[in-house]
C-alpha cells in the first residue's frame, strides 16, 4: 500500500492532484479538511476557516501533532489500497507517516494571486474571503513554533516532491504523472490483450 500526503498553499492545486490520483491511478482519497469539518458541526461551529484553525489545534493538543492524520491513516490502511491524504499542514504529520510505510509527500504551490482567484472560483464555504484576508490566513499557517499548530513552511519543505501549479491542470497532471512513474507506479489503465 502506497499513501501520498498532500501539502501545499491554499488553492495551489492539492485538490486537483488528488482528483487525478483518484480517476486515474485508483487511489482512494482521505482529506483532512473533510475529517475537521465533520468535528466542527459536532461542535455546532460554523464552518470557516477560523474554526477549521482552531478545531485542528484543539485535536492536536489534546491528542497528538499527528492525530487527525493518524485517524485517517487507520482510515486508510483499511482500504488495503493506495490512497491519498490531503491537507498535511504539520511537520508531526510527516513524521508519522514516514514511519508508517510505503510514503511520499507532494506539495504545491503557485503565485498568490493566482491562487486566490482560483479560490475565488470554487466558491466553498470557507473560501469567501477577500484577496487581504486571503493573504492573512496564509500567513497564520504558514509558520509556527507550536507543534499543534500549522507550519505549511516547513511541510513543503519536508515534501519529496515540489509542483509549482502555475500553468494549465494538465500540465500538473503531467507533473505527477512523471513522479508517479519515477517512484514506479505505473499507470493502472493499461489495455489487457
Amino acid at each position: 500500500m502506497l499513501i501520498i500526503g498532500i501539502t501545499g498553499t491554499l488553492g495551489a492545486g492539492k485538490g486537483t492532484i488528488v482528483e487525478y490520483l483518484v480517476r486515474e491511478r485508483e487511489f482512494v482519497s482521505f482529506s483532512v479538511r473533510g475529517f475537521i469539518s465533520r468535528e466542527i458541526e459536532k461542535r455546532g461551529m460554523p464552518v470557516n476557516r477560523d474554526s477549521m484553525v482552531i478545531v485542528a489545534n484543539d485535536l492536536r493538543a489534546r491528542h497528538s501533532s499527528s492525530y487527525i492524520v493518524d485517524c485517517l491513516f487507520e482510515e486508510a490502511r483499511l482500504t488495503g489500497k493506495n490512497c491519498v491524504i490531503e491537507s498535511i499542514r504539520t511537520p508531526g504529520e510527516i513524521e508519522s507517516l514516514r514511519v508508517k510505510g510505503s510514503f511520499y509527500l507532494f506539495a504545491v504551490d503557485a503565485d498568490p494571486f493566482t491562487r486566490y482567484t482560483r479560490i475565488s472560483e470554487r466558491k466553498s464555504e470557507t473560501d469567501r474571503i477577500d484577496y487581504e484576508t486571503f493573504i492573512a490566513n496564509e500567513e497564520r499557517e504558514m509558520t509556527s513554533e507550536d507543534p499543534n499548530h500549522q507550519n505549511l513552511r516547513k511541510c513543503i519543505e519536508m515534501a519529496d516532491y515540489v509542483f509549482t501549479n502555475d500553468q494549465s491542470v494538465a500540465d500538473l497532471e503531467t507533473s505527477v504523472a512523471l513522479v508517479l512513474d519515477q517512484i514506479g507506479m505505473q499507470e493502472t489503465h493499461e489495455e489487457l490483450y
